[in-house]
């Protein structure tokens, strides 16, 4: 599911390919020696803060996830009460199941980074871009 979460909010505006290349990023991360090991531990890795209501809770400090939708503020609900919302949640899934079973053929060429298209951050300088699907570049070292 988190997998699945993932490729809706990241693109869910994108193809059946887009979501799958967003996937294998994650997937990547996961056989890296520099990420967590588990597909959920990368979607939610970032920093988090202790909730001032309960201590025991933490939430990810806004802006600072490795993927923004899981830290911007916003529900991370997937609304289902359009056909576009409820075509890309299928699409995400599928994908996902896709990727996690090893079936779909790798789009990123080992990628394991990724920007939309229209902002230019500073850390691509030193990177090889791969290639781009829909609105995303995708690089590795």
């Amino acid at each position: 599911m988190c997998l699945a979460l993932n490729a809706y909010w990241e693109a869910r505006n994108q193809s059946y390919d887009g979501m799958v290349a967003v996937n294998q990023v994650v997937m990547n991360r996961v056989a890296s020696d520099i990420y967590p090991n588990t597909a959920c531990k990368v979607v939610f890795q970032g920093p988090t803060r202790a909730s001032w209501k309960d201590p025991n809770k933490s939430y990810p400090i806004k802006n600072k996830c490795q993927f923004s939708w899981y830290c911007d503020g916003k529900s991370d609900e997937v609304s289902k009460e359009h056909d576009d919302n409820l075509n890309a949640w299928r699409r995400a899934l599928r994908s996902s199941l896709q990727v996690m079973s090893g079936s779909a053929d790798d789009l990123v060429g080992g990628a394991l980074w990724y920007h939309a298209d229209y902002v230019n951050p500073k850390w691509t300088k030193d990177m090889i871009e791969t290639t781009t699907i829909g609105q995303h570049i995708f690089y590795k070292k």
